[in-house]
Formats: structure tokens, C-alpha cells, sequence
């Protein structure tokens, strides 16, 4: 029995351990990149809507979203997915929305 509560508080500890390295991993590459800055809010919020909801990008926002890059775009929606406020979501079908926004 000792074994087994042992065993689980390792699995928990590697667990978390884990999403707070990813999220440290995350938050280091937008600051590296400055990525939280280069798009406006405004196109922020329509691009956000356009990949956690539905919605559609404009051509403006678009521009903005593609000068921010691929690795910022990427570390900023797995960091949006790492918030328990979206936990409900799937990972798999936001990334895709992501890549085709």
C-alpha cells in the first residue's frame, strides 16, 4: 500500500513538473522573441477568436499574424492552451485551427 501512494506522488510530481517546464519553455520563447508585442490588440482579439471560437481573420490582422512568425504564434497558443481556463478544449483541433488560421 505504501508502494502504491509512493508510486502515485511520483506520477503527479513528473506530471507537474512536466506542464511547469513546458510553461516556462512557452514564456521564454515569447520573451526571447518579443512576441507579445508585435501584433495589436485588436487583431490579437480576432485572431484569438478566429482559433479558440469561430471567426474570421482580416487582411490586415492576417499581415500582423504572419510577421509574428511561426515560433511565436506556436508558443503563444500552446501558453493559451496550458491555462486551465481552456482545459476543456482539444489540443489537437486548436492546433490545427491555429495552423489554418
Amino acid at each position: 500500500m505504501a508502494g502504491l501512494n509512493v508510486y502515485s506522488v511520483l506520477v503527479v510530481l513528473f506530471l507537474t513538473c512536466g506542464v511547469v517546464m513546458a510553461t516556462k519553455e512557452n514564456d521564454q520563447i515569447i520573451k526571447e522573441n518579443n512576441c507579445e508585442s508585435k501584433m495589436g490588440l485588436p487583431c490579437v482579439l480576432e485572431a484569438f477568436t478566429s482559433i479558440f471560437n469561430t471567426g474570421s481573420i482580416s487582411n490586415k490582422c492576417c499581415d500582423e499574424l504572419f510577421a509574428l512568425e511561426k515560433v511565436c504564434h506556436s508558443a503563444l497558443v500552446k501558453r493559451t492552451l496550458e491555462n486551465p481556463v481552456f482545459k476543456d478544449l482539444n489540443p489537437a483541433t486548436i492546433i490545427a485551427k491555429s495552423i489554418q488560421t
